[in-house]
């Protein structure tokens, strides 16, 4: 094969994987727009402000919460500050440290107590419901949030395949270029001349 042939077929290849970057690309794009628009429209319809800062209490709350005050949670990068900073930190205080699956135990192990206080089933009932429903807001909230990570890793992908759909673009121009200028004369690689027996 001589070197004008195989400038042809490599700047051709580099063609081909400029397409399927490109259309690696797009498709990355679409999906970073795709995961952000439903991220954003899912949270504006729970209607959630984010706490002004006179709501929150620790050094932490204040760093990771200060920023979106009293907005309405959008984002989410909103929603998993929210879910960790504010409602997790409620729940912990409100059972003092203990787990769902924690208060859940000792509300089954008291409902089989005939000898059990109702007034404290009733409290250990509540405090169950709301340690519920908190991890259950979570958990959504931090759906929201991995899935708009997933979204920003996609359009660092879609810039990344660009990029290289581009470079891709201008060393196949430069092949071909380089094609035109070479003689068609002679292999692309040397033969090496046969070694004589000894």
């Amino acid at each position: 094969m001589n070197r004008k042939t195989l400038d042809y077929l490599l700047a051709s290849a580099g063609l081909v994987v400029a397409v399927v970057l490109l259309a690696a690309g797009g498709l990355m794009t679409w999906a970073h727009v795709y995961v952000a628009d439903q991220v954003h429209d899912q949270l504006a319809i729970q209607a959630i402000t984010m706490p002004e800062k006179d709501a929150l209490e620790t050094a932490d709350q204040h760093a990771a919460l200060d920023q979106y005050a009293g907005e309405q949670m959008l984002t989410g990068d909103q929603a998993q500050a929210y879910a960790d900073y504010y409602i997790l930190v409620h729940m912990n205080e409100a059972s003092g440290n203990r787990t769902y699956e924690d208060v859940s135990g000792e509300y089954i192990g008291m409902l089989q107590d005939e000898n059990a206080d109702p007034d404290k089933l009733a409290e250990l009932g509540q405090l169950r419901q709301t340690l519920f429903m908190g991890n259950t807001l979570r958990g959504l909230l931090l759906d929201a949030y991995a899935f708009s990570v997933m979204g920003t890793i996609a359009l660092y992908a879609a810039i990344v395949s660009f990029i290289g759909a581009a470079l891709m673009i201008v060393l196949s121009v430069l092949g071909f270029a380089h094609a035109k200028r070479v003689h068609t004369e002679g292999p692309a690689v040397a033969t090496p001349e046969p070694v004589p027996a000894a």
